[in-house]
């Protein structure tokens, strides 16, 4: 796969459009776009799953409760 491609700019309406090869297309439906200085970067939306969630969010520091008092007292059960 190239790594670079030589592409047009056009107008669609008032924006300024470019057509994604097919060798550069991105998954999904959507994407980020942010200058890097002169560079225009765009990069696909990722789906955050339950890690990148948990690891986005702050430490919990609060004590837990104590609720092993208020349980049942456990006891063997022959099988």
């Amino acid at each position: 796969m190239a790594d670079h491609r030589h592409v047009k700019l056009f107008r669609n309406g008032r924006n300024q459009a470019v057509r994604i090869p097919v060798e550069f297309e991105l998954p999904g439906d959507e994407a980020i776009m942010h200058r890097d200085g002169a560079r225009l970067v765009i990069e696909p939306v990722r789906k955050r799953g339950l890690v990148a969630l948990l690891d986005s969010m702050e430490p919990f520091t609060e004590p837990f409760p104590d609720i092993d008092n208020s349980l049942l007292q456990l006891r063997d059960v022959n099988i």
